[in-house]
């Protein structure tokens, strides 16, 4: 087993990081929507009344999460008080909301509409708009001292094979670790302009959030980043002057086919493109290095939300890639680059990595048999099995080699097919289930076979099913496909053939 185990000294408080921050630049902007500026300052005072009417140590706080900077006052405010930030996406079903946070205890809920918290009989703060009147703001929530490191700082939830979600619970040691390693990944500086793009819901969000407000830069949030069109896309990021994006990699592959056939160049400001969540397609790695792109670092990141945010990284192309470079044209496997400063990994003889350092999670909450099995001790010290196979260069920078698992990424998101079958199981008109990891389009996606109960019923089972997943469970664990198959083929240890050609050709 390979051993990696440098390691730098856990990071004070990332809050500690903040708070010097907003005195360091009381007056930059610290966020921008639509043109509108917040300073440093002001935000500071939005995130004090926050945590004011929170109250100290509230626990895990739900906050209805949408791309409003009003959701990451939320955020920042609920650090500040010192409690737990879970984020709920309000187009979740309401039976989901509901299972996640029964999950995690929650008792209060901040957000724009008091509907959810009705529902579920919790307490409910209101997220005040931006332009509210300063003098109103409440500082007597100023935290004298951080909490405690192993205090948990957000609970994000991941996919199960049960058909319920996992909670995962991250301290905040470590994205305290996490954020001090990305901001001198990234190179940030207050003259960077950073776009918020990634879902509130999703952890990928800090690291957009919280190295940018820790080292005096500016977020911006602005709705065309999620218009549909990528000529409006490019239109925002030069009015907005951006000089970092941090994308998912599917996203960028659309975004790289659309800069190619129309011969058009990204804008000047742009210095850093951060993409991740799924491996990097070698032909629009290839397309990119032929595009007016040598200015921009392309950087490749990898991470679990287990072991917070971004573990390993690498420079794909641009003025920090090494010489000469990757061969893209000959389908190169894209690396998933050396561990950062806070990260300890190992390699077992499997090939699979295994994470350690400051940065783990506490585990999964109230699943104590799922959190020993993905969180062993190896040598007096834990580790988080990612699942992931990976190779070695001799310089020591890894590239993913597949699963030992069935996980895959949809979106961004890792997706346990297990749980898809769970809920489509439960289905009065299905028989039999397997749910499978492809490619469609260029892009990683979830197809399912059923088998129904009856004949009378096969018609019109795909067109059921999806319907009824649609009132269960969040769009990522839609299945792209759904095809009707007579029966599944097995393994002779009784297994479902998951690599069978019947699950991999099958025509809708």
């Amino acid at each position: 087993m390979s051993n990696n185990r440098s390691v730098s000294g856990v990071a004070s408080d990332l809050f500690d990081a903040f708070r010097q921050t907003t005195l360091r630049y009381p007056d930059r902007p610290a966020l921008i929507h639509h043109g509108s500026a917040v300073s440093y300052h002001r935000l500071n005072e939005l995130v004090n009344t926050v945590a004011a009417r929170l109250g100290a140590n509230p626990g895990v706080v739900a906050v209805l999460a949408a791309h409003t900077p009003e959701t990451v006052v939320g955020l920042l405010g609920v650090l500040a008080a010192g409690g737990a930030y879970c984020p709920v996406d309000p187009a979740f079903p309401p039976s989901r909301q509901e299972a996640m946070l029964s999950a995690v205890d929650c008792r209060t809920v901040l957000g724009a509409d008091p509907g959810m918290a009705d529902q579920l009989g919790l307490k409910y703060l209101e997220l005040d708009h931006l332009g509210a009147d300063p003098a109103e703001s409440d500082q007597s929530a100023e935290i004298t001292g951080p909490p405690a490191p192993d205090t948990p700082a957000y609970t994000l939830f991941t996919s199960g094979s049960t058909g319920q979600p996992k909670p995962v619970v991250t301290p905040r040691r470590a994205i305290s670790a996490t954020v001090h390693s990305l901001r001198e990944l990234f190179g940030l500086t207050p003259e960077d302009r950073v776009l918020q793009f990634a879902s509130l819901n999703w952890d990928t969000c800090f690291e957009e959030i919280l190295p940018t407000l820790t080292a005096g830069a500016t977020l911006v949030l602005d709705a065309e980043a999620h218009s549909g069109s990528f000529p409006r896309f490019l239109r925002m990021v030069e009015r907005e002057q951006i000089t970092v994006l941090d994308l998912p990699t599917a996203f960028w592959h659309e975004l790289v086919l659309h800069l190619a056939e129309d011969r058009l160049a990204l804008p000047a400001c742009l210095r850093l493109l951060v993409i991740g969540g799924e491996a990097a397609n070698p032909a629009r790695l290839d397309d990119w290095s032929r595009l007016d792109t040598g200015r921009i670092r392309l950087l490749n990141t990898y991470g679990c939300t287990e072991t917070t945010l971004i573990t390993h990284a690498v420079d794909l192309h641009g003025p920090e890639a090494p010489s000469p470079g990757w061969d893209w044209s000959s389908g190169t496997r894209a690396p998933i680059g050396r561990p950062l400063p806070h990260v300890v990994q190992q390699i077992s003889e499997q090939g699979e990595l295994l994470i350690g350092g400051p940065a783990l999670a506490l585990g999964y909450l109230g699943l104590p048999e799922a959190t020993e099995a993905r969180f062993t001790v190896l040598d007096g010290e834990r580790r988080f099995r990612t699942g992931d196979r990976v190779s070695s260069s001799p310089d020591g920078v890894l590239t993913h080699q597949g699963r030992l698992d069935h996980e895959i990424k949809v979106r961004g998101i890792r997706v346990d097919p297990a749980e898809v079958e769970a809920h489509i199981a439960s289905h009065p008109g299905v028989h039999a289930v397997a749910v499978v990891g492809t490619t469609l389009a260029g892009r990683s996606a979830l197809v399912a076979y059923l088998v129904p109960r009856t004949t009378a019923t096969a018609g019109t089972l795909d067109a059921d099913v999806r319907s009824y997943l649609h009132g269960r469970v969040p769009g990522h664990l839609v299945p792209s496909r759904i095809t009707v198959v007579p029966q599944l083929v097995f393994t002779a240890s009784g297994k479902v053939d998951r690599a069978g050609s019947h699950l991999r050709h099958a025509t809708h």
